[in-house]
């Protein structure tokens, strides 16, 4: 005999980072990484530095975004 239990329901739905700060945050730093990975084969280490710089400040736009209100709401 098998019993089945149902998932436990959530008080609300989860957004998984719906919001301008995580938008601009991955845009960014999915820029940044474009910009790492094309100094690879090219043998450009001021692009990858450039690339990694771009990553840090794709995370900080985020946090500072999340700071003014442009984050996902927490219940």
């Amino acid at each position: 005999m098998s019993q089945t239990q149902d998932a436990p329901q959530t008080a609300h739905a989860v957004g998984h980072g719906n919001s301008v700060a995580a938008w601009t945050a991955v845009g960014i730093i999915c820029f940044g990484v474009l910009l790492s990975c094309l100094a690879l084969p090219f043998a450009l280490p001021w692009l990858f530095w450039l690339g990694v710089a771009v990553i840090v400040i794709g995370a900080i736009s985020g946090k500072v975004l999340t700071a003014m209100g442009f984050g996902e709401q927490a219940d």
